[in-house]
């Protein structure tokens, strides 16, 4: 082996490389299910590092899963309801004030079928509710992210794409 192939070898086992990897910046892709009920929307109550707030079942999409499959068990895992994705509602991207953190959320609306009550939730996640559009823009202060309102207003504003706008490859 040459003297350059084993200091490369060597600095990819270094604790350097593994510190420039993880400092590489990427967004945060989540999703969110909108689901308008009776004149409702379904939300969440959880626990976040700024305290108690509401949200929209949401959240990370995990490897190997499409973002549909990602919002349908994000709302069973938050909610105990079975989520059915008809239309894409938005796509929000927003950084975390004073971080290096950006979420990309695509959010969905759709109806919700089953409910399972004695599904446990999510580890955070206090109970769901269902909330009137002004009761949630009368709570600013209590939403996890002003993204929550932006989907809530959008959805009501009428915007929708269809499903067949997103591609998943497997």
């Amino acid at each position: 082996m040459t003297e350059d192939r084993v200091n490369f070898q060597t600095f990819l086992s270094s604790s350097l490389c593994t510190e420039m990897i993880e400092r590489l910046w990427k967004p945060n892709v989540t999703v969110a299910a909108l689901v308008l009920r009776d004149g409702k929307f379904l939300l969440v109550e959880e626990e976040t590092d700024a305290g108690i707030r509401l949200n929209q079942p949401a959240g990370h999409l995990e490897q190997g899963e499409s973002l549909l499959e990602a919002v349908a068990r994000e709302c069973r895992e938050e909610t105990g309801y079975d989520f059915c994705p008809k239309y894409l509602v938005g796509i929000y991207q927003s950084p975390r004030p004073m971080s290096d953190i950006t979420y990309l959320r695509f959010a969905f609306a759709g109806e919700v079928t089953s409910y399972d009550p004695e599904r446990p939730l999510d580890a955070g996640i206090i109970a769901p509710h269902w909330l009137t559009p002004a009761a949630i823009k009368a709570a600013p202060d209590k939403l996890r992210s002003r993204m929550v309102l932006a989907c809530v207003e959008d959805y009501l504003a009428g915007k929708r794409l269809p499903l067949d706008a997103i591609t998943h490859y497997a």
